[in-house]
This record gives C-alpha cells, sequence and structure tokens, in this order.
C-alpha cells in the first residue's frame, strides 16, 4: 500500500526497548507517544526552517528518554544510561499532534510501528555516560524547583546524541 503523506516522527526509548522492539519487529501497541514538527512548534519557532524545527523535536524526544531512564530505574530495570531516540516515518492520518503548550512537539500515534518504518536511530555517546547518570539523579529535585539540578539535567543536552543507520542497529545492541 503506497502511503501519501508520512512524516518522521521521533520516539523516545531505551536500549532495553530497542532491543525488544527490534525482537518484536516494530514498536506498539499504539498509542505511543512521540515528538515531531508540529503546527504548534511551527508557530512558536517561527524563524526556524524544517531542520531546525526537526531538530527540536528531536531534542524533546532525548528529554523523554531520560525520563524513560527515570522510570526504568525506579522500576528495579537494568538499563544503560544513554539517551536513546528512534527515527520513524509514519503515516500522517496515524498522528494527533498534542496541545500542551509545554511540549509543543508531543504527539500521539494511533497504530504501532513496524520496524521497516524506522529510519534510523539517535544513541548518546558512551562519554555521555557520567553527565546522564548525573541528570538522571539530578531530576527529581530538578522536577521540585532546584535551578543547580535543573542545571544538572540541562547538562545532558549538551551531548550530541549520534546517528545510526537501521542496519547498524545489531550491531549497536551488542556494544
Amino acid at each position: 500500500m503506497l502511503e501519501r503523506f508520512v512524516m518522521r516522527v521521533y520516539l523516545p526509548c531505551t536500549l532495553p526497548a530497542l532491543a525488544a522492539a527490534v525482537e518484536a519487529g516494530g514498536l506498539g501497541p499504539a498509542p505511543l507517544i512521540g515528538y515531531a514538527v508540529t503546527p504548534a512548534l511551527v508557530e512558536w519557532y517561527a524563524s526556524g526552517n524544517t531542520e531546525e524545527l526537526e531538530y527540536v523535536a528531536l531534542t524533546e524526544a532525548a528529554r523523554a528518554s531520560l525520563r524513560l531512564l527515570a522510570a526504568a530505574r525506579a522500576e528495579g530495570v537494568p538499563a544503560v544510561s544513554r539517551r536513546v531516540v528512534i527515527a520513524a516515518e509514519v503515516p500522517e492520518q496515524s498522528v494527533t499532534a498534542n496541545v500542551d503548550l509545554e511540549e509543543r512537539a508531543r504527539v500521539r500515534l494511533t497504530e504501532a510501528i513496524r520496524l521497516v518504518k524506522v529510519a534510523a536511530v539517535h544513541i548518546d555517546d558512551e562519554y555521555a555516560v557520567p553527565d546522564i547518570e548525573a541528570a538522571l539523579a539530578a531530576l527529581p529535585a530538578a522536577d521540585d524547583g532546584d535551578d543547580d539540578a535543573r542545571f544538572t539535567v540541562d547538562g545532558a543536552e549538551a551531548h550530541e546524541l549520534m546517528w545510526y543507520a537501521t542496519q547498524e542497529i545489531p550491531d549497536l545492541l551488542r556494544a
């Protein structure tokens, strides 16, 4: 089936969740939360070009990945301290934009995503692990309004996520 209108969506993830998605052949079940260039994001970042807007969506997904890591830790699930974001091409009709002004790029996907729709994976370099560890430790205090803790959490964003092609995912998971 030919899908006429697709959009790039960035899905927050962790390495164990990525491994599970590979084993299952996709991400799901729906609904899924992702980040994309939405009308609210375009309006808010009016001077940005498409590349800049996609970077904002990727950054928001990386923030959500940090929260997934924190949630996994709280549940006692071991997870490597590296943020993971999956970039996928999804049918536009399966994406609903969020109306929350705090997360202008947030979207809800109404369909599971098959692995063949994944375009790339973005992940922290190993050099980022100490800063991600510090951000995870500071996250509760940052949520309570502690400015120093917020600075530590923001420090995780100083690390650019590395890009991996889909054929590199098996090697990434083995490493």
